[in-house]
This record gives C-alpha cells, structure tokens and sequence, in this order.
C-alpha cells in the first residue's frame, strides 16, 4: 500500500497579517519533508472561495514549486475542476503537461466537478450539468495531451478549432487520471478513485470490491490509458502518547465542520468569518477521533497501525493522509509525519512490491479488454492550414513612422523602398 499526504491548506478566520503567507510556506517545508521521509504522494486541492476550508484555490501556482523543491514524490493534482467555467479546456492541458515536463515526469491528474454553491455559481457553473460538462471536458483534455495535433472540437460545453496543443507532458500519453469521490463513475471510465470520505476497514473493502468489479465488467476507458487505483482519505496525527495524539487530533475535527458549513447547512458570509469562534462553540458535539473510532488515524504508531493494515487488507492501494485541519502546529504536523514514517510505513513498504507485482497480472486481461471497448478520436485525414489575420496591435504601421528614416523602419519590421 502507498501513501500520500493531503494538501487543502486550511486556516480558520479571522486571519492575521502573515497568515496565509505562512501556510504556503508550512505547506512547502512540509512537502519537502514528506519527499524526504519516502511519502509516495502529495495531493493538492482546487477550491475558490472557501474562506476557512481551503487557501489552495490555484494549486498550479504552488505545484510547481513544490516540484523543484522535491526529487521523487508524485505531484498530485487532488482535483482540477474540469467544467469550462473553471478552466478553459486547452489551458487545462498546457497547465498539466508543463507541470509533469518540470516535475520530471511525476505528475498524477486529479479531475473533478465540484460540488459547493460557493464554487459553482460564482463561475457560472449549472450544478445540472456539470457531470456532463464534466465528462466532455475531461475526454477531450486526454485528447489534447495525446492528439499530434488535436482534431478540434465542437460540444455541448465548448468548442475549439484544430490546434496542436503544447507541449506534450513526459508521461506517454499523458499523467494517470483520477476523479474524486467517485469508485462508481472511477471504475466505469477507468480511472483511479480519489475517495475522498474516511472509511473504516469493512467499509473500504466494499468500495474497493465495487470498484474493481465494475473496473471489469463495465469498464470503458475515457482516457488514453487505464489507471486502476482506489485512494482513500484518513483524519491521521501520531504521537507515542496516545492524550497527546489525540488532543493534536482535535484540530482535525474543523475539517469536518468546514464541509458541514460550506457544503450542507452553513451560513457564509464571504470576507466577514470567523470560523475558528464558531467552531469552538461546537466542536464537543463532533465525534472523538481515534482510538476506537475505526475510520480514524489518530493515536499512538500501533494504533495507527493497526488502522493502516485494515486498509491494506481491504485492498485499498494508497492511504492520503488528512494532516492539517484547523490550528494545527506546523512542528507538531512535521512530528506525527516523521513517526509514521520512521515506525509505521516501513512494513507495508516491504509488501508493496510483491502486491503490484500480483496487482498487475491479474488487471491485465481486464484492462486489454477495456480498451478495446474504447472509442477513440479520430485524428484527421487533412490538417488544415491557418493563416494569420494579416495585422497585429504591436506590428507598426506605414502611416504611422511616415517621416522616419530607412533604418528606422528596418529596425520596426515596415517595408523600405529598394
């Protein structure tokens, strides 16, 4: 089993001079940390506007930063909001592949539609068919990776003309795709599943048994590859005392009450929060994380542990660890992460080999069988020819440099008389 560590980059308001600059900051030191220690994954979040949820609202700002801050950690896209309104379809694709050729080849491709009012009204978004804007975007930003040139386009939810689009990531024919909280729709187009919901052992198993069945029996691949995955989410903090792991946990409960307040009830007044004091007031009412709490990763190393090998049990093939939540200390986050993997992650280091190895075999009938299934664009016979408009704002023109000299004009582009 893998491992990856979370990103929404979360700080309650109010907010002090400073602050957010430094929770990027945290936030990089943190990666660089995780990249040191062997964590196979990072993830980054895309949300707009959720003032106490997430600080993330442009991960392809930090990503790369984060890339040449690390060596071999995959950098992971957790999700981009594919629905046009959110990101032009093309300039999804520069994005992505430019990231993968500066990281090294390391980048994973998260997907998603978003799912909060906040987000989807403010970019125009109609929550009636963002699935459908979802998946049109998503077949053709493949496409646009893979596609030498790309054919054009002409859909429900955008169109372009036939363009080659640039450049092509590292990985061929492009990064591995997954879409969030989804193993239904994951398996269907085959993709990974970022499931972003903790779940306790049996839980995780019947997601993962779902997944991998639909994966073979209905499986039509809506990318160029197949990447076969189930990820799922742990609230997680270790300490070798339990009440210190647990009291540091707490912080990880205003994770849960940021989604209750941006997602199902809350009520927003953007630029005027104060999360932290509306919180404080709850907080007791939320369920204790840990101990006995089986979808929790909060406690001592065995403890976790033993949280851990329930996953692995399941089937689950990378555990994203949700670190930072509320007013966490950045060194107490750097502590639990060194533990884990220092006591922790090695065991299940040593089996992962032999489980990709068995992984492997058994998926590749299946995923033959997929994507023969597949249809696949079809490139064009003719490429057609494009020419230019003929002018240009910043090309001068003749009337405009009348009475300047030869050298002059060479020097502007403009035509001089023989």
């Amino acid at each position: 089993m893998k491992f990856g560590v979370f990103y929404e980059i979360q700080l309650p308001t109010p907010w002090q001079e400073g602050d957010q600059q430094r929770m990027f900051r945290e936030t990089l030191e943190h990666v660089q940390l995780a990249d040191r220690l062997g964590i196979d994954y990072m993830w980054a979040v895309e949300h707009h506007f959720l003032e106490d949820h997430a600080l993330s609202s442009a991960p392809e700002s930090w990503l790369p930063a984060a890339a040449a801050l690390t060596k071999t950690i995959r950098i992971g896209h957790g999700i981009a909001c594919m629905p046009p309104g959110f990101n032009q379809p093309a300039r999804l694709a520069e994005r992505i592949a430019t990231l993968d050729l500066v990281s090294g080849g390391r980048v994973e491709f998260g997907t998603g539609e978003s799912a909060s009012r906040m987000e989807l009204e403010a970019f125009s978004v109609d929550p009636k068919t963002k699935r459908r804007a979802y998946l049109e975007t998503l077949e053709q930003v493949c496409n646009m990776m893979a596609m030498t040139p790309y054919p054009g386009f002409d859909g429900e939810f955008f169109k372009m003309p036939c363009r080659n689009v640039l450049p092509k990531p590292a990985q061929k024919p492009h990064p591995p795709v997954w879409v969030a909280g989804k193993p239904d729709l994951a398996a269907e187009l085959g993709i990974g599943c970022l499931g972003f919901a903790v779940l306790s052992g049996p839980k995780a198993k019947e997601a993962v048994d779902a997944y991998y069945a639909t994966l073979a029996e209905k499986c039509v691949p809506i990318a160029h590859s197949v990447n076969a995955n189930v990820a799922v989410l742990a609230n997680f903090h270790t300490h070798r005392d339990e009440k210190t792991a647990h009291e540091r946990g707490e912080h990880l409960k205003f994770f849960g009450y940021t989604i209750g307040k941006y997602y199902i009830e809350g009520d927003v007044r953007p630029g005027r929060g104060d999360g932290w004091g509306e919180y404080l007031k709850i907080k007791d009412s939320f369920p204790h994380l840990g101990g006995n709490n089986p979808t929790s990763a909060i406690g001592t190393p065995e403890q976790v542990r033993g949280h851990m090998r329930q996953l692995e049990a399941a089937g689950v093939d990378q555990v994203m660890l949700m670190h930072q939540g509320g007013r966490m200390s950045h060194e107490h986050n750097c502590e639990s992460l060194e533990l884990f993997a220092r006591e922790i992650m090695p065991e299940f280091r040593d089996r992962e080999d032999k489980r990709q190895a068995e992984k492997a075999a058994r998926l590749e009938p299946i995923i033959e069988a997929a994507m023969k299934r597949k249809t696949w664009m079809a490139q064009l016979d003719e490429i057609p020819i494009v020419r230019p408009y003929g002018s240009a704002s910043f090309i001068p023109q003749p009337d405009e440099h009348a009475g300047a000299s030869d050298a002059t004009k060479g020097a502007l582009g403009l035509a001089v008389k023989s």
